[in-house]
């Protein structure tokens, strides 16, 4: 119970702050409305960099279903866990984003772009395109997972003091591979809170693009599974 409440804990403050600066850049009528794409990337990175420093030592500090199979795949975890840990990070993520959104409500009020309210919750394609924007998520959780790999212990996961080399991961992915998708790599982080969108009673929402949601999900998995492959074959 202790790994799941430590699943759950990291990856609500990961939507909390990830999803949070989201808002923050795009929602009208807020102090940081229209600063930028820097600003949403470093936002990521911190929520990141907090979400694993708070839990590594309680749960390994996954917050990332790709992250759970990747370890798997690699021996690093057992797969015995891989569900329960799956199943907390969509409980954080979910009630993240219900928090979020409470913080954030009269803001979604103002705001009259429903394009924009569920790009705050969930990714979306800048350039719709099943193979490249499948492609994208590959290789961003690749690189994400094969990362992880060489910086987990293998008796735990992430640690604390492995917060800030994951952070900076994720923000160096986000910088550089993030354009094309909005680089969800963590299906925990799109669908948990895809879900949230597609249930709270947002004013002048539109439907949650389920129709792409698969990809999200299907790319980290793909990507997670490439790196533990590759991580296995490596000589070091």
């Amino acid at each position: 119970m202790e790994a799941f409440a430590g699943e759950v804990l990291g990856t609500f403050l990961l939507i909390v702050l990830g999803a949070g600066v989201v808002a923050n850049v795009v929602l009208e009528k807020t102090g940081g409305s229209g600063s930028g794409y820097l600003v949403i990337t470093s936002g990521w990175g911190i929520a990141v960099f907090v979400a694993v420093f708070v839990t590594g030592s309680v749960s390994g500090a996954h917050i990332n279903p790709a992250v759970s199979i990747g370890l798997a795949l690699s021996g690093q975890f057992p797969w015995s866990q891989v569900p329960l840990y799956i199943g907390a990070q969509l409980t954080g993520a979910f009630l993240g984003a219900v928090c979020m959104w409470v913080h954030y409500r009269e803001h979604f009020n103002a705001t009259t772009d429903p394009e924009a309210k569920l790009g705050v919750f969930s990714t979306a394609p800048a350039i719709p395109n099943v193979l490249n924007n499948l492609f994208s998520e590959i290789l961003g959780s690749f690189v994400l997972v094969l990362g992880v790999l060489y910086i987990a212990t293998p008796e735990l996961g992430l640690g604390a003091l492995d917060a800030l080399p994951v952070a900076l991961l994720v923000f160096g992915i986000g910088l550089s591979l993030g354009g094309p998708t909005g680089y969800a790599i963590n299906p925990a982080r799109d669908l948990g809170p895809r879900i949230a969108h597609s249930l709270l009673p947002i004013t002048g929402k539109r439907d949650s693009n389920w129709g792409y949601a698969w990809i999200p999900v299907a790319g980290p998995v793909l990507g997670s599974m490439i790196a533990a492959g590759v991580y296995l074959l490596l000589p070091f």
